[in-house]
């Protein structure tokens, strides 16, 4: 009888051992886990008030580690559209000023023009005989009234018509693009939209929606296909607005504006072209 009772102690102790091993394994998982609770998920299993009202994005988050984050969508009326789930890779990225500072040199390197001119000895009009004799007047001698040090002259070593364009590695123009785009996420300025609708081309709806915005100083809209017509004649005539494709989509007008507003399409869009391999 004395051996049987010691089995059966240690068999239920053997048991709460296991048992309180597998709790703390549970525990363990619920908090790696990364779904989202509702109230329509749980089905009464988890009271309402006992759920999380806080926002997905919150801003004691580290910045710069690579996590997905989910981020709730709205439209220019602010209804409740879902969630949407941004790449951490292309949204969470670490920022590095240094990349963003050579992207945007390289980008208004290109657009500068490189039109001005001056002319040359051979270019300025005038007479090309010697103005006067080589000896004899105590003048210095000179053989054409053209030259620089005269009134109307030519100009020495003056700029040509060229490129100011240089070149910059693909991978560099693209992380400057997700630098810019995490910079906007993490501030809290990015704005992901279900579509860029309007209804009509009226500009005071598109000052109405703007005015509703919180902190919105100039605003860019990124549709991921063309730009709708309503919205571009809504637009064209303000100058705190602007509007792009997502395939314009480019860190300078980033940089720009306060304040990044996206639509899905242009989300998905942008994620494809960040991800899809660089031709070498």
């Amino acid at each position: 009888m004395t051996w049987q009772g010691d089995k059966d102690r240690l068999a239920a102790m053997l048991s709460r051992r296991l048992i309180s091993s597998f709790g703390s394994l549970s525990l363990a998982c619920r908090r790696l886990t990364t779904s989202i609770l509702t109230p329509q998920s749980c089905e009464g299993a988890i009271p309402s008030e006992f759920l999380s009202k806080k926002k997905v994005l919150t801003p004691d988050r580290s910045q710069g580690i690579y996590e997905d984050l989910v981020i709730s969508m709205t439209n220019f009326h602010k209804e409740d559209k879902g969630f949407m789930l941004l790449a951490g890779d292309v949204f969470d990225v670490p920022i590095r000023k240094d990349i963003v500072h050579q992207v945007v040199l390289w980008q208004r390197a290109k657009k500068q023009q490189g039109t001005h001119s001056t002319k040359t000895i051979s270019e300025v009009s005038g007479t090309g005989r010697k103005p006067w004799n080589q000896k004899g007047t105590g003048r210095a001698r000179h053989g054409t009234l053209r030259g620089p040090q005269f009134r109307h002259g030519a100009t020495m070593h003056g700029p040509k018509p060229r490129s100011h364009a240089f070149k910059l590695q693909k991978k560099v123009r693209r992380l400057g693009l997700k630098i810019a785009l995490s910079a906007r996420t993490a501030e809290g300025k990015l704005l992901v939209f279900d579509d860029l609708d309007v209804p009509d081309h009226k500009t005071k709806n598109i000052v109405n929606y703007v005015s509703q915005m919180e902190n919105s100083k100039k605003l860019l809209l990124v549709d991921g296909g063309p730009i709708n017509r309503n919205l571009k004649l809504a637009t064209q005539n303000l100058h705190y607005v602007n509007v792009l494709p997502s395939i314009g989509l480019n860190v300078y007008s980033i940089l720009l504006h306060d304040t990044l507003v996206m639509s899905r399409s242009a989300v998905n869009a942008i994620v494809e072209r960040m991800h899809t391999p660089i031709n070498r």
